[in-house]
């Protein structure tokens, strides 16, 4: 996987704002490149776990159709444990064609690591930070509107 600092950088903001709860967003692009993420809400608002907003779902599936991308991922925030899978996340991962990227803030530098989940056997994936601009890029939120 690969993604631009600039969208790292902005990922790992939306953690820290979010803390002490889990963070939770979806990422798209092509060709294995992330081009946009997308903050969704952590219908749970907890500290260990998350579920996403199945309306928002519905409607960020509408809005990256439209942007001729495809979902590459979805992220999560551990706010004060690693940046590993937990239990309940090796269990929920049901898209094994999607990457699962965790924002680790329980040391001093955020760590961000990606994984593939495959019926319960999880791989870690390389992360390749990249320079490359995102063209037009804002911040979107998961409705589509520019923050």
């Amino acid at each position: 996987m690969k993604i631009p600092i600039t969208i790292l950088n902005r990922i790992i903001i939306h953690a820290r704002e979010e803390a002490p709860i889990e963070a939770c967003g979806m990422l798209a692009g092509n060709n294995g490149i992330v081009r946009r993420h997308y903050r969704m809400t952590n219908r749970d608002a907890s500290a260990e776990h998350f579920t996403l907003e199945p309306r928002e779902q519905f409607s960020l599936i509408k809005i990256v159709r439209s942007e001729k991308f495809s979902i590459l991922g979805v992220y999560h925030s551990h706010p004060a444990t690693p940046a590993r899978p937990s239990q309940e996340d090796i269990k929920l991962a049901f898209d094994p064609s999607i990457s699962y990227v965790i924002i680790s803030l329980a040391e001093k530098e955020p760590v961000a690591k990606s994984f593939l989940i495959k019926d319960g056997k999880v791989d870690i994936e390389p992360i390749e930070i990249i320079n490359d601009e995102v063209e037009d890029y804002d911040e979107y939120s998961v409705v589509g509107r520019r923050i």
